[in-house]
């Protein structure tokens, strides 16, 4: 029997299938989730594109404006061009709460990682077999509960299983014991090793390091040279080597949320009405969580320049109340359309707003 048998549940295409699931008439379409390309004018990027429109090459964090450039070639093959969605964040959340509830039902731990990724402790089991058949009741049961696919991968540890999920999406279900896990990951690319992100990989290109297996062929203190700290870090994954806890499920610190506007500006007249927008969400996301309350709140600017400007405060009471809310986020963004933050004019590209300290 392992000692520990752990799973990776990930959501497949999660808001594009939501998205599809509610519009039938966008069945089998590429479906793209995101800001408003406007016709390649658009600001902002990619969240989430469903396996047709990857097919396209276009995928989550991509900026819009070339989304609408590959979904225009594929068109002009005879292809049909993606649907471009501006999504809803509220469905969203509440469909993710209704996911990790299933997940909390069949296992003892569970560590949600994002709206659509969770870890969960199968190490009660006697086998690996028993293991598998949970997987599947949990996969089974988030499909007939919210119509939706997922990939689960179980392993020794976290970093095998979230490795696992992802190799046989959409709705795989993959199995990498402790003794194959270096193996199994051999053959795949460096990225595929959590933390590898683009700037290592092209340093360890460098090294013609491409695959885990060449990865695999260097020692701890050779990669220790070259990546510093991270390198004895990359020594282990490679082989499959990971010892990090799952914790408990916890809820969220804080709730946030930021709008990319369509035109940079200084207009109060569109800047105001976009926060109170984004402040009555907060309010609601607030009460959708469970949570009674929040004491502290802050504001991002972010200026045509990109450059990025933050500022909180934290109130005497704790509240709920929008109007508050509304109120004293209204106090931190003023001093931005004047010399107190912002003494060059400079026009404002992205507003947010952030609750905190959260009862």
């Amino acid at each position: 029997m392992p000692s520990r048998i752990i799973g990776h549940l990930d959501m497949d295409a999660f808001f594009a299938a939501i998205e599809e699931r509610n519009n039938p008439q966008f069945s089998g379409m590429p479906i793209v989730v995101g800001s408003d390309p406007r016709e390649g004018r658009g600001r902002g990027v990619v969240s989430t594109a469903n396996y047709k429109a990857r097919e396209y090459g276009i995928h989550s964090a991509m900026a819009i404006t070339k989304a609408w450039r590959l979904s225009q070639y594929a068109l002009q093959q005879g292809k049909p061009a993606a649907v471009f969605l501006p999504g809803s964040f509220q469905t969203y959340s509440r469909i993710s709460k209704s996911i990790m509830e299933v997940i909390k039902q069949h296992t003892p731990t569970m560590q949600q990682r994002s709206v659509d990724e969770a870890y969960f402790d199968l190490s009660n089991h006697r086998s690996l077999l028993t293991a598998e058949n949970t997987a599947k009741q949990i996969k089974q049961a988030i499909y007939e509960k919210e119509q939706l696919t997922c990939s689960v991968g179980i392993g020794p540890n976290k970093l095998v299983a979230k490795i696992g999920s992802d190799m046989n999406k959409p709705d795989g279900l993959v199995i990498i014991t402790e003794a194959e896990a270096q193996a199994r990951l051999a053959p795949l690319s460096i990225r595929a090793i959590p933390g590898v992100g683009p700037k290592t990989q092209l340093l360890l290109a460098r090294c013609d390091i491409r695959t885990v297996a060449d990865a695999q062929q260097y020692g701890a203190e050779e990669l220790e040279s070259l990546l510093g700290k991270w390198g004895s870090d990359l020594y282990n994954k490679v082989r499959g080597i990971d010892a990090s806890p799952l914790y408990e499920y916890s809820r969220a610190k804080s709730i946030s949320e930021q709008i990319t506007l369509r035109e940079d500006t200084l207009e109060a007249s569109i800047l105001i009405p976009q926060m109170f927008s984004i402040c009555d969400y907060l309010i609601e996301r607030l009460h959708e969580d469970g949570f009674k309350s929040f004491r502290t709140l802050g504001i991002t600017a972010r200026f045509s320049n990109f450059t990025t400007r933050s500022r909180q405060t934290t109130l005497a009471q704790p509240t709920a109340d929008a109007a508050t809310l509304r109120t004293r986020t209204l106090q931190l963004l003023l001093p931005f359309f004047d010399s107190r933050e912002n003494p060059q004019h400079e026009l404002l590209r992205l507003v947010g707003v952030k609750i905190e300290k959260l009862k």
